[in-house]
């Protein structure tokens, strides 16, 4: 049963893991909250969680809900919560759990009834299973938001932000903009400086960045760094905003 986010919403996506969704996510969180605007966050299904009193703690649900200064309850930001860093379907087996979308969806329905606008962060890419008979995107779909895809800025991002786009525009989702995000220290080369461009040409949606790398932040600590103020002073980013404002 899908359960349609019923206030402005954006659901943010990678191209693959460990591409900065959660700090591109909570850094546009952030912005908003300090535009005074009462953000929600959720990260339907979160995996590599780490135990504290015997309960399952999510980082990425963390960071975001300090980000956006939340008061949810971590169950209503982080719905599903597993151990194993690993896809949710292939963690679930290894715990003897069983996974379905019941849950997202009626914390997605509280959390609109709690907040004027809503940011969604996924798990890995958008064909990342979820459930064994869902993969991220049926999530995306569910949740009818517009889609901020988050990408690597070096080589080998064309390919992978231009499959991410066709994989979301066959199952009628709207590409809201691409950010590119630096993933590791040291200076870009040619294709940090050519790939916005190129990514925006081919695939007709707003290119953000390339970002630089910010040493100091870490979602294990909750740290943005600079990240919200060099983001939101970046072209394209108030676009995706004003989605959120509306």
């Amino acid at each position: 049963m899908n359960r349609r986010a019923t206030i402005p919403s954006l659901f943010v996506t990678g191209t693959d893991t460990e591409v900065g969704k959660t700090l591109v996510a909570a850094s546009l969180a952030r912005l908003l909250r300090e535009r005074g605007r009462d953000v929600g966050v959720m990260k339907p299904f979160a995996s590599g969680c780490r135990s504290d009193a015997g309960d399952l703690v999510a980082d990425d649900g963390i960071c975001l809900a300090r980000a956006a200064e939340s008061p949810d309850p971590h169950e209503l930001v982080c719905p599903v919560r597993l151990r194993h860093p690993l896809a949710p379907t292939v963690a679930a087996r290894l715990e003897g759990r069983s996974l379905s979308l019941g849950p997202v969806w009626s914390a997605l329905e509280a959390l609109c009834g709690r907040h004027e606008c809503l940011i969604v962060e996924g798990i890995g890419g958008l064909l990342v299973p979820v459930t064994p008979a869902s993969l991220l995107v049926d999530v995306a779909v569910g949740v009818g938001a517009p889609v901020l895809i988050v990408a690597r800025a070096g080589l080998g991002t064309i390919n992978h932000s231009l499959l991410t786009v066709e994989c979301a525009r066959s199952r009628g989702l709207e590409v809201a903009g691409i950010v590119l995000n630096a993933v590791g220290p040291g200076p870009g080369g040619l294709a940090e400086e050519t790939n916005a461009a190129e990514i925006a040409a081919a695939a007709g949606v707003p290119v953000i960045g390339p970002l630089p790398w910010f040493k100091a932040a870490s979602v294990e600590r909750g740290e943005l760094s600079d990240m919200p103020r060099v983001l939101g002073a970046m072209p394209g980013t108030a676009r995706v905003l004003r989605r959120l404002e509306t």
